[in-house]
């Protein structure tokens, strides 16, 4: 009788132990996802505005170490935060803007781009690129926040093609080709930063939500 008692109870255990830990997991997850919300919230008033009406920005550098740290899921999770704050209000887009106003305005493809941004990074890093060490995993990472980007420029371009009239080629000139340069230094950046935040987060298991 006490033995089958123990057995009973010692599995009970071990399951509240591990649904415990899970519990943990996701505090801990959540949490950063929360930061890297807020380090866009940061670095988004930090802009150069130009004629075409899309600002250069250092959201992108945010964007895509969420995604290539956090996961796809977690990533874009993050970013989705992100614009969120911003269209019911928040002052956390570029120039301390905030509203609907400026998901409609003319750089709105770009903000609602930004967690498939983050989605893209993380998902191509994390399957091919992240256990992989040097040339192949800079290698992946790279071509990880070129195709990220691309599918940013997809989102950004349509709408401003949309809300203003312009041709592709003239959305192109005002809205993609001034920026490339920058783009470049950011993915370098990114690609800097990287390794060496991976492993401050290795005590949290992001695994289970990439």
């Amino acid at each position: 009788m006490q033995g089958r008692t123990v057995r009973t109870f010692l599995p009970a255990v071990m399951k509240k132990g591990e649904e415990t830990n899970s519990m943990k997991i996701n505090t801990k997850s959540l949490v950063i996802c929360a930061m890297f919300a807020a380090l866009t919230c940061a670095v988004a008033p930090i802009s150069i505005p130009l004629p075409g009406g899309v600002p250069i920005t250092l959201q992108q550098v945010s964007v895509m170490l969420a995604g290539l740290l956090l996961g796809a899921k977690l990533g874009a999770l993050s970013q989705l935060v992100y614009v969120l704050l911003g269209a019911f209000g928040l002052p956390v887009f570029a120039g301390f803007h905030g509203g609907m106003g400026s998901i409609l305005g003319p750089s709105g493809g770009f903000l609602v781009g930004y967690p498939f941004l983050a989605a893209v990074c993380g998902l191509i890093y994390w399957k091919w690129g992240r256990q992989r060490s040097g040339a192949a995993k800079y290698g992946v990472m790279a071509l990880a926040m070129v195709l990220g980007n691309a599918l940013l420029y997809v989102f950004g371009l349509g709408w401003f093609m949309h809300v203003t009239g312009n041709t592709l080629g003239q959305a192109m000139v005002l809205c993609m080709l001034p920026f490339i340069p920058g783009d470049v230094l950011k993915m370098v950046a990114v690609g800097v930063i990287v390794p060496q935040l991976e492993r401050a987060l290795r005590s949290v298991n992001l695994e289970a939500f990439a």
